[in-house]
């Protein structure tokens, strides 16, 4: 184990952290963000040390946190831990879990979070005329296939593909589900397309990457480029996200639905992009009226949040929402969420981002880990 590079206090023994010990300052990395000390942003300095020091011990294969207040990164923590890239769990590399050596400029899977940022690019496209009508219907969009036609899947329309309403059967929860099907299919927009509905559009949320992956086909014909282009271009470029990768399958293709690597740091900026509105640096990236409409509960998602969540979870466009308890009520909250325990959480009326990565992909008890762990940061911030 490396040594700590930083240290807010003495530690008797040492943590299995890579890079920084948990109370430490974040560190200067000329990436577009000011640094704060805890204490000066509002939150109990010692309440969170202690709260990142029993983590940094634990034995939950968590990866990362960062932590970012009113613009500025409060805390950030590291760990080494066992991995398994997307890559190995779709079959492009062999299907091992080596253990690696998280620090600030390491690539993290971030999973399903992907389909949050499709949900902006589609933002982008409309805020530039592209894209019309949320209730545009999708087969508008293709011409070659409108063999497909029927009374069912004409109804459905853009709004229902970013809700996950658009009423197709698909499981993602069985070995193998549709997502895995998905991602070998040489015509995956047809692959999706022609799933049975079993729901009139609109009036149920059921988990469906098949309809991010249309989303961003779409983005690409009203663009005239690749959607991955878009990404770089108009969204990570601005934002001064220039490390990150999106997984190819075999035959080259991005997997928006899942492929998407990142920097915590970077996740930490598409949070506080959300919380200002779509501006980041002044600049405005995104339109404010689609941030406001993504982040909206739209949907009930039929099951409760593990971590103190007393009502449902609901599901915006691509995004989720939730509550949690700070100074005797509840507050919203709205996040990205990709399995293994990738999360991007928001909290506006904290104006605070968490962003934590992790390693144990496909549990549901490490989901229910990290949703907690939001609860207990939320209690650390004093006002």
């Amino acid at each position: 184990m490396k040594l700590l590079l930083r240290l807010c206090f003495c530690l008797s023994t040492v943590l299995p952290l890579a890079h920084a010990a948990p109370c430490a300052a974040p560190f200067a990395q000329g990436d577009g963000w000011e640094l704060a000390a805890p204490e000066t942003s509002g939150f109990n300095a010692n309440a969170l040390c202690v709260t990142l020091t029993a983590l940094a011990g634990g034995k939950d294969n968590i990866h990362g946190i960062v932590i970012e207040r009113h613009g500025k990164l409060v805390a950030e923590m590291y760990r080494t831990g066992k991995d398994h890239s997307i890559r190995r769990g779709l079959g492009v590399w062999p299907p091992f879990a080596p253990t690696v050596e998280f620090g600030p400029d390491t690539l993290h899977d971030v999973r399903s979070i992907g389909k949050s940022v499709i949900s902006l690019l589609v933002g982008i496209e409309k805020q530039r005329g592209k894209i019309g009508a949320l209730t545009t219907p999708v087969l508008d969009y293709y011409p070659e296939y409108q063999d497909l036609r029927s009374p069912l899947l004409n109804a459905v329309n853009l709004e229902h593909l970013l809700t996950m309403s658009g009423g197709w059967k698909w499981d993602e929860g069985a070995q193998p589900n549709n997502e895995l099907r998905l991602f070998w299919k040489t015509d995956q927009l047809r692959y999706v397309l022609e799933r049975p509905i079993v729901a009139p559009p609109g009036t149920v949320w059921n988990y469906n990457g098949g309809g991010t992956t249309i989303l961003a086909d779409i983005v690409s014909r009203v663009s005239g480029q690749p959607w991955i282009e878009v990404a770089r271009k108009d969204l990570f470029e601005p934002l001064g996200i220039l490390q990150w990768e999106w997984v190819t399958d075999l035959r080259g293709r991005p997997a928006p639905f899942a492929g998407l690597r990142l920097r915590p740091r970077d996740m930490a900026k598409l949070g506080r992009l959300m919380l200002n509105h779509g501006r980041w640096n002044g600049r405005q990236i995104v339109a404010e009226e689609w941030v406001a409409e993504s982040l909206k509960p739209r949907l009930s998602v039929g099951f409760r949040s593990p971590g103190n969540q007393p009502d449902e979870l609901h599901y915006g466009y691509q995004w989720w929402d939730g509550t949690a308890a700070w100074h005797g009520h509840r507050t919203p909250w709205s996040a990205a969420f990709g399995n293994g325990g990738q999360r991007i959480f928001i909290v506006p009326e904290l104006d605070l981002t968490v962003v934590i990565t992790a390693g144990d992909y496909g549990s549901d008890a490490m989901g229910a880990k990290v949703n907690q762990l939001l609860h207990t940061l939320i209690a650390t911030v004093s006002d």
